[in-house]
């Protein structure tokens, strides 16, 4: 059962870099038709800063879904590795907890705060703001998701 979810991990992680590839060329475009626009024809575009804006926290948060899925946020990592080999482990377990707990935490509550907001509309592009604010409960999904793989190999012994 667990090579089955690690398996539906992989493939959330692997359309996680698709979309996060498509942010990167959607951004590169909006930028260039923003400049392009403002210095070459002399009128800005009135949308373009805020679906930068909210590209950009969509990028962000769905990375870090990536690199909590990789372990690789540096500062818990140098924070871990500074401690002798036996409280490292139990370090690395109690904060595997503490992971979970928090993003299950803000999971619940970003969908709350969307419920709370879908029929808020944006100033420029006049999409719901639940859209935006829906990149917080989403990547802490897919980190609660790829923690629930670190719960099980901790519970089962098999923690790294």
């Amino acid at each position: 059962m667990l090579k089955r979810y690690e398996q539906f991990c992989n493939l959330i992680e692997k359309i996680t870099v698709l979309i996060l590839a498509a942010f990167l060329i959607e951004m590169l475009a909006v930028a260039w038709a923003h400049v392009f626009c403002r210095y070459v024809l002399g009128s800005s575009l009135f949308w373009s800063e805020e679906i930068l804006r909210f590209s950009l926290v969509w990028f962000a948060l769905l990375s870090a879904s990536l690199i909590f899925r990789q372990k690789g946020h540096l500062g818990i990592v140098l924070f871990v590795n500074k401690f002798p080999d036996r409280l490292k482990e139990l370090i690395s377990k109690f904060l595997i907890l503490v992971f979970f707990s928090v993003n299950l935490v803000v999971t619940v509550q970003g969908f709350i705060l969307m419920g709370r907001v879908y029929d808020q509309l944006t100033p420029a592009l006049r999409i719901p703001v639940s859209f935006p604010y829906a990149a917080v409960p989403i990547s802490f999904l897919f980190m609660l998701l790829y923690g629930i793989s670190d719960i099980w190999s901790l519970f089962n012994g098999a923690a790294d």
